[in-house]
């Protein structure tokens, strides 16, 4: 929720009840799993349909040829293989993905099915006096050294992450502490797990499931299985990783006992975003995330082929040659070829170079017209955040009134719309549309309410003229006096020695004051607006941009006494601090390095007067929407001014777009920002983790099990030994008792309707809490090459490795032939 980004891990900070949010191999580093609430029934067509369908090329496999390799971008090459650590990151889960056993998969609609090539069946056999879930295996299912998949695996990884065992450098263990035991059934094809405590979420856990040969030991588990895996179990092998290619390579699996894999190898290639357009471009890829930016320009690269104009002809028409006018050409000629030999080298090495890039800018098309654009949504959705620990957001009316100053409605569709899908903002915290858990509970805060939220503000006693009105106990007269002792004792004097006695300096300075006060009215203004005009500094050039660098900070006019700052750094707990590297690296890549949607922040242009918080050159004022002081909301001399941090990279584009349109939505209600762009790497480490915010923009995962994975998201935080908080991952620092015990009820019955509605429960109270507001689901933009079937952007699925391949091409005869390779 970026990163967004980014987490390679998604960490939780309390051990052994938290655990990092699954990721999912389909999804770029910064996504994490979206897996459905346990039990759901996968026949209950009542659900609501995902917002946007999967757009993937499904075809049946005999569609598919048998052989070619797929070259698939990913952010970067895993830090480790092992996804339980806290840098496992997007690759690690992509890789486990096809090489790992996944006891349940997710289908178009993100909802959990039993994968039959691993489970012939688990259910739920006893209820009483404990809970007891017998699974039963694929007797086919082996490792990859040929031994079968067993009992022993599950009790190594129990024992692994059940927290008991603090020799394992584990980021996530929830669930697998509610384990009693794991015994051997009837025969070696069967695991019977026995619960503490009832887990409604049972089927989160053994997915992946590693062999014991990773996790029955701490040092395999730590550092055997960050470099190499030494049993596999999927449609394919992991062959190698080379760090100078930057490429992992997969193999397809000999000893795969379902569907063959179509294709050959898979082979994950590290590219920067910033860089896939030009890997494109020179088709080096077949499938890579992509930015609104290029996919804009395979769109015009496919409209050129349709249209029948090649490269070429389309780099005269759009490209580096369209400038090019027959005047213009000839002028060129004429000076290539003329008696001026200076001129004439200086021209034609002009010529050349135009050339060039003609020549390079056609190719590229003639390349990007080979790809299509996959399209959907991520099972990830873009919030606000409000810092509720300090500051005027630690007031829950205030956090109120900002939300009922946004309409989400207007940013979902600014990111959305323009990319032709659809633009419903989430109606939960917990669950997207489509998934069983999902209710629409934003009832409970309510809707774009400019009105409301004025008199949400005013309530909070941030009412206009407030910024310089002093506090009702420290009257001007009192000050004043206070004062005047100050500078006399300064010059060695008392009252009572410069003017006689103190009643008679009390009464000169009543008939001075009394004076003041008859002058001013006589020309029109009062004690506060003189105060303001000449005693305190104007609010008028206080906002300066300067040149956008990371780090600089834009302040939003306000008056000299600013706004209130945090009153510290609020350091994660212990296990997160740990953890943070991969957390942070998921968050930033969510957040900041897709550019998925992005609408680039427009300058302001020198007519228009603009609005607070917009852009603008260095050393433009920000303009004054209220025209003096006495109009900005403020409360005991203090004016409402929230800090805004924003990231500042190439890949942020969307967020920066978003903030902007926010800040002028709460500047309509009297509330000011003061907006500070950061590095992509500092802004979740240094700024949304630590707590140095009032407002920010991230991702967050939809959760499929949202009573253990969204828990420690919205948990209330709890201080700790050492003055600092404990938040886990709930870094608005707002939550409740209520919502806490709400996601424990949740996690503790088997009673599958009853979870849901103590899961929706919990999200209408996280709502009217107004900690976090969520705004749109993100986009999920995917370039595939056009005879790639079985791939692209999934949606809530998860993909199946062994059925994605290239098309079957023909001969003149007919007949099928394969014609993919590298």
């Amino acid at each position: 929720m970026s990163q967004i980004g980014a987490p390679r891990g998604r960490t939780c900070s309390r051990s052994p009840r938290s655990r990092t949010l699954r990721s999912v191999a389909t999804l770029t580093s910064a996504v994490l799993a979206v897996t459905v609430l346990a039990g759901c029934s996968s026949g209950d067509e009542a659900d609501e349909a995902p917002a946007a369908a999967q757009d993937n090329a499904p075809a049946a496999r005999d569609k598919v040829a048998d052989g070619g390799t797929l070259r698939w971008a990913v952010d970067a090459l895993p830090s480790t293989l092992n996804s339980f650590q806290a840098d496992a990151d997007g690759t690690t889960s992509r890789i486990a993905g096809a090489v790992l056993p996944s006891l349940y998969t997710l289908d178009a609609r993100g909802r959990p099915q039993r994968n039959a090539d691993y489970l012939e069946s688990a259910q739920v056999v006893e209820t009483e006096p404990k809970q007891v879930v017998l699974y039963k295996l694929n007797q086919q299912a082996v490792w990859s050294d040929g031994r079968e998949i067993g009992a022993p695996d599950f009790v190594a990884q129990w024992r692994a992450l059940s927290g008991r065992d603090t020799a394992y450098w584990t980021a996530r263990n929830s669930g697998y502490e509610r384990i009693e035991k794991i015994e051997r059934g009837k025969n070696d094809l069967e695991v019977r797990v026995t619960f503490a405590k009832p887990y409604s979420d049972w089927k989160s856990l053994f997915t992946p499931l590693y062999p014991k040969q990773v996790m029955g030991a701490p040092n395999t588990f730590n550092d055997g299985a960050r470099t190499t895996l030494k049993a596999t179990a999927g449609p394919f092998l992991l062959k190698a990783i080379d760090r100078k290619s930057s490429t992992v390579t997969l193999t397809r699996n000999p000893r795969w006992w379902g569907q063959p894999a179509k294709l050959d190898s898979l082979v994950l290639t590290a590219v920067p975003r910033a860089d896939r357009a030009a890997a494109l471009a020179a088709g080096t890829l077949d499938l890579a995330e992509i930015d609104r930016s290029t996919a804009e320009r395979i769109a015009l690269a496919l409209r050129d082929a349709r249209a029948g104009r090649n490269g070429a002809q389309a780099a005269l028409a759009h490209g580096p040659g369209s400038s090019i006018t027959p005047s213009k050409a000839l002028k060129s000629w004429a000076l290539a070829n003329g008696s001026d030999e200076e001129k004439a080298a200086e021209v034609q090495a002009a010529r050349t170079k135009n050339q060039q890039a003609i020549a390079v800018y056609a190719s590229a098309q003639d390349t990007l017209a080979k790809y299509v654009v996959r399209k959907s949504l991520e099972p990830a959705y873009t919030q606000l955040s409000l810092n509720g620990e300090s500051g005027p957001l630690a007031d829950e009316r205030v956090r109120r009134a900002v939300a009922r100053a946004i309409n989400r409605q207007e940013l979902a569709e600014s990111v959305l719309k323009p990319l032709g899908l659809p633009a419903k903002p989430p109606g939960s915290h917990l669950a997207l549309a489509g998934q069983a858990a999902y209710a629409d509970g934003s009832d409970a805060l309510g809707s774009q309410d400019t009105e409301e939220a004025r008199a949400l503000l005013a309530d909070a006693g941030w009412v206009p003229g407030g910024a310089v009105r002093k506090p009702a106990d420290a009257g001007t007269k009192a000050g004043s006096e206070a004062e005047r002792k100050a500078a006399e004792k300064a010059n060695g004097k008392t009252a009572d020695k410069s003017t006689g006695t103190k009643e008679d300096a009390a009464k000169e300075d009543a008939a001075k004051e009394a004076a003041q006060k008859e002058a001013a009215k006589a020309e029109g203004t009062t004690d506060a607006k003189k105060k303001e005009a000449g005693d305190t500094a104007s609010d008028e050039g206080l906002y300066i941009v300067g040149d956008d660098k990371p780090g600089e900070r834009r302040t939003v006019p306000a008056p000299a006494a600013g706004a209130e700052s945090a009153t510290g750094i609020l350091a994660p707990a212990p296990a997160a601090a740990r953890q943070s590297a991969a957390l942070l690296a998921r968050a930033e890549a969510l957040d900041t390095g897709t550019g998925s949607g992005a609408r680039a922040a427009l300058p302001v242009s020198g007519t228009d007067k603009g609005v607070a918080g917009a852009y603008a050159p260095r050393g433009t004022a920000a303009p004054v929407t209220a025209p003096d002081a006495a109009r900005a909301l403020g409360k005991d001399g203090k004016a409402l001014s929230l800090r805004f941090v924003l990231p500042s990279g190439p890949g942020s584009e969307s967020l920066r777009a978003v903030g902007d349109r926010i800040v002028r939505m709460l500047d309509a209600v009297g509330i000011r920002t003061e907006v500070t762009k950061v590095s992509d790497e500092s802004f979740f480490k240094d700024h949304v983790a630590s707590g140095d915010y009032d407002l920010a923009l991230y991702s967050w995962p939809a959760s499929a099990f949202p009573a253990t994975d969204a828990r420690p998201i919205f948990a209330k935080p709890e201080p700790a030994s050492d003055g600092s908080l404990l938040v886990e991952q709930n870094y608005s620092r707002v939550g409740t008792d209520r919502i806490d015990q709400l996601f424990d009820q949740a996690a503790g019955t088997l009673d599958e309707e009853e979870a849901r509605e103590l899961v929706r429960q919990a999200d209408a109270r996280i709502w009217a809490a107004a900690g976090s507001i969520p705004l749109y689901q993100r986009p999920q933009l995917v370039a595939a090459k056009a005879d790639l079937l079985n791939a692209g952007a999934w949606g809530l699925a998860a993909p199946r490795y062994q059925d994605i391949g290239f098309k079957k091409a023909e001969t003149s005869k007919g007949a099928e032939r394969n014609s993919r390779t590298p």
